[in-house]
C-alpha cells in the first residue's frame, strides 16, 4: 500500500497570518487553528472524504510556530498554475494583493513561470497555465 502524502508543514512566527494568506491564495479552509498550530485544506476535501480511500485524501498545509525568522532559500516550493481558461497574470496581480512579492532566484528571464514570495520571505512559482 502506497504512503499516503499527508501535509506540508511551513514553520513561522506567525501561524495566524500566514494560513490566512495560503487560505486565500487557495481558496482552502482552515479546519484547525491554535496559537502554534493552523491547518488549511482544500474546500472540497471535507465533503469527498467518505468517497477517497486513505491515500487518495488529499494534503493539507500545517503552519508550526517558530521563534526564529525565515534565513534563507526554500530548498522545497511550492508550484501553483492556473487553468488555461483563467488570467494567469490577473492571478499573479491578486497574490501579490495579498502581500506576495516578485523575487528573483536566478531564473532568468525566459522562462514560463514567475518566481513570488509568500508574506514570510517563502517562494513559490506561478506555472503557465494548464489544462490538467
Amino acid at each position: 500500500m502506497p504512503l499516503r502524502w499527508y501535509t506540508n508543514v511551513i514553520e513561522t512566527t506567525d501561524t495566524a497570518r500566514l494560513a490566512a494568506f495560503w487560505r486565500d491564495a487557495l481558496d482552502w479552509q482552515i479546519v484547525h487553528d491554535t496559537r502554534d498550530e493552523v491547518v488549511v485544506i482544500p474546500r472540497w476535501a471535507e465533503e469527498l472524504l467518505p468517497k477517497l480511500s486513505f491515500e487518495q485524501v488529499p494534503p493539507g498545509l500545517v503552519f508550526v510556530r517558530v521563534d526564529h525568522e525565515k534565513r534563507t532559500k526554500n530548498r522545497l516550493h511550492m508550484d501553483l498554475a492556473p487553468h488555461t481558461g483563467d488570467d494567469r497574470e490577473a492571478e499573479i496581480a491578486r497574490l501579490e494583493a495579498l502581500g506576495a512579492t516578485r523575487i528573483d532566484v536566478g531564473q532568468g528571464p525566459d522562462v514560463s513561470w514567475t518566481v513570488l514570495a509568500d508574506i514570510d520571505g517563502n517562494e513559490f512559482c506561478v506555472l503557465s497555465s494548464r489544462e490538467r
